[in-house]
């Protein structure tokens, strides 16, 4: 059946899943209305086979679609807009998405804004623009300008990740609205520059502590330490498949910054993110490598961004 008569027959989601695999996008069901894969080890099984494709949307029509970005060679950005105030540093800049971010970034390397490739607009104003992956680019993923993230409201996604293909429907301010190509056309090989950001390794720095800051009384420390443990690793344990790796990788770094400032041990983060991942492992293709890894580089990054507690004011 020709894609046009899919769509007469109703089969929006249908035609809109062959029509990503006919570009070579290798794709699998989502829940419907949502970015949450509908069967396990989704990354293994996406496909281009119509038939395979075809037997999928016929059990449930209305299920999302979605890629898989490593086996089909893609590298995504993904551009939000703020969620919440905007950063007073960006606002200065007339910065209020990730798209502005984007082409602060490329200014700033000397290079065009990278708008000539496929780009889809999500349905609370979003961008995915979508790149060829270069050889040798395995790096999974990175959220915004934590870790080793590349801006504010700039997301990437790469091998290990999804992104939701043109045609799913999603939600915004209660309504159901499509993710929309809006520019079409061969997909443009990820930047050089752009490259280099995702492989550069991230620099060690001396952190100071400012000479407004007070030391912090040691009670109210363990206090916001047991806290943000609690909270990391709750975050952790109820990831879902899909966002496991950037959870961990996020909890770890931010932990990460409190080893940093010396106030827990760095084998005390690994134990309780260990514990709240291990539910996890053997789920899809997430293992124990995955796991103790990515707990690893993650506290790495955040020690290398120290926290600090300014003291509460007395009297």
């Amino acid at each position: 059946m020709s894609r046009a008569l899919d769509i007469q027959h109703g089969n929006e989601f249908l035609a809109s899943a062959l029509a990503a695999a006919a570009r070579g996008w290798r794709v699998f069901p989502l829940k419907p209305g949502t970015k949450k894969p509908s069967i396990a080890a989704w990354e293994q099984q996406a496909t281009v086979d119509p038939a395979r494709i075809r037997q999928w949307w016929a059990a449930v029509p209305d299920r999302n679609i979605g890629v898989a970005c490593g086996p089909s060679g893609l590298l995504v950005l993904d551009l939000d807009p703020a969620d919440g105030p905007v950063p007073r540093r960006w606002a200065a800049q007339g910065i209020a998405h990730g798209r502005d971010m984007i082409a602060l970034l490329a200014r700033r390397a000397h290079q065009p804004d990278p708008t000539d490739t496929l780009i889809v607009v999500t349905p609370r104003g979003g961008e995915h623009r979508y790149f060829l992956r270069p050889e040798g680019l395995w790096r999974r993923s990175t959220v915004g300008d934590r870790g080793r993230g590349i801006g504010w409201r700039v997301d990437t996604r790469g091998p290990g990740s999804l992104v939701v293909a043109p045609g799913s429907v999603g939600s915004a301010n209660g309504h159901a609205v499509t993710y929309t190509i809006v520019r079409d056309g061969p997909i443009a090989p990820l930047p050089d520059w752009l490259a280099a950001m995702l492989t550069r390794q991230s620099p060690r720095r001396r952190v100071t502590m400012p000479a407004d800051i007070r030391p912090v009384p040691s009670r109210r420390i363990r206090a916001y330490v047991n806290a943000a443990i609690t909270a990391e690793s709750r975050a952790v344990a109820n990831a879902e498949e899909g966002h496991r790796h950037l959870t961990l990788y996020a909890a770890a770094a931010a932990l990460g910054e409190l080893v940093g400032s010396g106030w827990v041990a760095p084998s005390l983060v690994t134990y309780h993110l260990t514990e709240a991942g291990r539910r996890h492992v053997g789920v899809g293709d997430f293992d124990w490598n995955e796991l103790t890894g990515t707990i690893r580089d993650g506290i790495e990054a955040g020690r290398r961004n120290r926290r600090v507690l300014r003291d509460r004011p007395r009297g």
